[in-house]
């Protein structure tokens, strides 16, 4: 068990660890070479331009300021000091409620601090229960746990404070979440009241469209459309199954990379062709010349993709029953996206449409009846998941101490029984080693979540955030919390009376503390001090730019700016918020090392976020409820086990006082639920009219058809990649996006169709009878 001692060495480590990072960046940040990784947002948005291109030799790609080095910690006031409305407009909202997570964190610990150590932490030391238990000889304990509730003894009239500090942490948590909310849902309305035009805005996602022996997908679309929204329908953009054609489009860009590369190497050095073998990894098979081969490579690759792209344009078994289908109007899309369409409610399902940079395109080539089975798998694949990974993660625990290393290495007894080395290994093996065991637990989760069939990036990283909350809860918080008591305490439980078992559990979890303060220290603070780094996209721009880069484009296309990552970040943060509130009424002391943790990583990413992150996509802060629903959870959990804490401590008076406050949490939940959820689930159609009618105000002759009918084009379609295929591009994928001939349907089931279809040409192939016949 870890002492003050171990935890300051610790705190020592970790903070000498973030102080070297954050030197590490201010040199590497200053250097013309590599202004590009550090300041990638500036440079995407055309605002920067590369200090590369001027002055000496050496100065373009040496900083030679001296002074600058002396400021290195200026980036820190500088990213404090962009206004939030600038921010939004700079990084979008989704990046400013992010970081407003942080922020939330710091408003409701801060005062929970200060009022703990205030009066719990003076309650909880003047006790000498802990050193009248050693006389038992079967409890560990530290000068810590002299700070927790731990250290009061069984039926004391002083559990009250504990009560009472429970109420209103619960209390004031609860009026900080509330105003959070109440703030985030009129930033979320005025933001979409405020951003330009977008595609997203007049467009639905239709899904499960039945299928029809006589018409086409675009044609019973169009019908559909045209009879139940007549006034408004505008186009639409039937969804085809380009998985295939998308994988040999990305074959060919590699492909072309290996070649810029043998050919950017051959151009510095033509005295001799450059040979590679075809075998694995190039470690043997046949010697070829390099350029020769990607050449040939590429050309049988291109001849691939226009007859893949052919197959999908012409088959009609490539297109799914599924379309966008755009409105004349946001409150046309409004009406379409929130209501039921048939009495038959499993057909014609109709959702918002993500907007284009959103659109996860191979999930959307999922049949719609196979998504119900692929999330029952990944249910059942995610509890085996969650619970084997309990023993692992105990096994590495429990390597991570001083008796477990002494145990599989008797030889390192020496070293390990010195009172620095102790130090270390108590107060920092512990964090480190659970933090590298779950390092590829995000990719994990995201293949489950793909799997899964969600149709846009941003409900991926919800459902991958979700699930890793939960892994979090168990195997990081409970696996830790438990494993600790009950190997820390086998003896306590192997040779005392079963009645004194439950007493010594309620000790021995408070105890627990000592370890997330190591975890706290290890991801909290040197894990966010290295996150400003960036040494992968460091490392991988410089070799980019070697081995690749030919043009401009090529350079900015080696830049990974990433994003926030709120798939691995947010589960993150919401730890903190369990820790925090779980340990504020037992053991105040985890909570500065909470605090330092939210202040640092404001600051660190609202650098990252202003300099180098590009969202993805952005979805005007829809992750909120998810946020708060957590949190909410967190106050929960923290209510009852501090009830069950307070059981084994006798308090039978006072602990019946605390079974109202999960009550009263989950009515404020349900309140929050019904008050300001809405505002991320649903569109005012008050809001979506007055946007219209602002607009057709001021663009009375928009040409709205234009721009919304190549929107939800699938990538490969729309050229870019492949500049030498276009002719199968756009101009094959017409019938499925242009304005055709007029034919008129003969079919008995269309005869209520307002207009003529629009679809097919001079005779339709799905229909028997052309537009003349009668």
């Amino acid at each position: 068990m870890a002492t003050l001692q171990d935890i300051g060495v610790s705190a020592g480590i970790n903070i000498l660890s973030a102080f070297i990072f954050f030197i590490i960046f201010a040199i590497l940040r200053l250097q013309p070479f590599n202004d590009r990784v550090y300041f990638s947002k500036w440079y995407l948005k055309g605002l920067r331009s590369s200090p590369t291109r001027g002055g000496a030799f050496v100065q373009r790609f040496v900083n030679l300021d001296f002074r600058a080095y002396l400021k290195f910690l200026n980036w820190m006031p500088q990213a404090l000091k962009m206004p939030e409305p600038e921010l939004i407009d700079h990084a979008g909202l989704d990046s400013v409620v992010y970081l407003r997570i942080y922020w939330l964190g710091l408003k409701i610990f801060a005062p929970i601090a200060v009022l703990a150590w205030a009066v719990l932490v003076p309650v909880n030391w003047t006790n000498d229960t802990l050193e009248l238990a050693n006389q038992l000889r079967n409890v560990t304990s530290s000068d810590i746990d002299k700070l927790s509730v731990s250290n009061i003894p069984d039926y004391s009239m002083r559990f009250w404070t504990h009560i009472v500090m429970a109420y209103a942490f619960t209390i004031w948590t609860c009026y900080v979440l509330m105003k959070e909310y109440e703030t985030i849902a009129n930033m979320r309305l005025q933001f979409l009241a405020s951003e330009a035009r977008r595609p997203d805005q007049f467009t639905v996602l239709v899904r499960n469209v039945p299928p029809d022996a006589d018409e086409t997908v675009s044609e019973l679309v169009e019908h559909f459309f045209l009879v139940n929204h007549p006034d408004h329908y505008l186009t639409h953009q039937v969804v085809c199954n380009a998985n295939k054609l998308a994988d040999l489009v990305e074959k060919k860009k590699k492909l072309q990379n290996w070649l810029d590369y043998y050919q950017l190497k051959y151009a510095r050095n033509n005295t001799q062709r450059i040979m590679v073998k075809l075998g694995f990894l190039g470690l043997w098979g046949q010697r070829v010349d390099a350029i020769d081969h990607y050449i040939a490579e590429i050309d049988k690759t291109s001849k691939e993709i226009a007859k893949e792209r052919e197959e999908v344009v012409n088959d009609p078994k490539s297109i799914m029953p599924a379309a966008f289908v755009s409105f004349k109007t946001r409150w046309a899309a409004a009406v379409c996206a929130q209501t039921q369409q048939t009495r038959n409610p499993t057909q014609w399902l109709t959702e918002w449409a993500p907007e284009p940079r959103d659109v996860y395109w191979p999930n959307l080539a999922i049949p719609y009846v196979a998504l119900t089975v692929r999330r029952l798998l990944m249910h059942v694949a995610f509890f085996f998941l969650t619970f084997f990974f309990i023993v692992p993660i105990a096994f590495v625990q429990s390597l991570a101490t001083i008796e477990g290393i002494v145990k599989v290495a008797p030889f390192l007894k020496v070293i390990v029984e010195d009172d620095f080395m102790k130090s270390v290994i108590q107060g920092f093996l512990p964090g480190i080693a659970l933090k590298l065991f779950l390092i590829f637990l995000p990719s994990i989760l995201m293949i489950m979540a793909k799997f899964e069939g969600f149709t846009s990036i941003s409900s991926l990283e919800r459902r991958s955030a979700f699930r890793y909350y939960i892994f979090n809860f168990v195997n990081v918080f409970l696996a830790s919390v438990i494993t600790g008591a009950a190997f820390e305490q086998l003896s306590a439980f192997l040779n005392q009376s079963p009645n004194q078992i439950p007493k010594t559990i309620g000790v021995a979890i408070p105890m627990k503390a000592t370890f997330f303060i190591t975890y706290i220290m290890v991801d909290g603070w040197a894990g966010v001090a290295g996150e400003i780094l960036m040494l992968k996209p460091l490392i991988m721009f410089h070799l980019k730019n070697t081995f690749l880069v030919k043009t401009e484009k090529d350079r900015e296309e080696a830049m990974d700016p990433g994003s926030i990552g709120f798939n691995t970040g947010e589960p993150r943060i919401q730890l903190y918020f369990l820790l925090g509130l779980v340990y504020a009424p037992v053991t105040p002391m985890l909570l500065p090392f909470i605090l330092i943790f939210f202040a640092l990583a404001y600051i660190v990413y609202r650098h990252q976020i202003i300099n180098v992150y590009n969202q993805e996509y952005e979805s005007a802060a829809a992750f909120w409820p998810d946020v708060h629903g957590r949190v909410i959870a967190a106050l929960i959990i923290s209510q009852v086990l501090l009830m069950g804490l307070l059981g084994t401590k006798h308090a039978a008076l006072a602990a019946p006082f605390l079974i109202a406050l999960p009550v009263l949490t989950i009515g404020f939940h349900r309140f929050c639920k019904g008050r300001y959820e809405p505002a991320f689930v649903r569109y005012p159609l008050q809001e979506a009219k007055m946007k219209d009618t602002l607009e057709s105000a001021r663009e009375p002759n928009l040409n709205l058809k234009g721009y919304l009918q190549s929107a939800y084009v699938h990538p490969v379609f729309k050229g870019g990649e492949d500049d030498d295929d276009d002719e199968y591009g756009d101009d094959k994928l017409g019938k499925f996006e242009d304005e055709a001939i007029i034919v008129p349907t003969k079919r008995q089931s269309r005869r209520n169709t307002p207009a003529p279809s629009r679809i097919s040409g001079e005779s339709s192939p799905s229909l028997p009878f052309s537009g003349k016949e009668v």
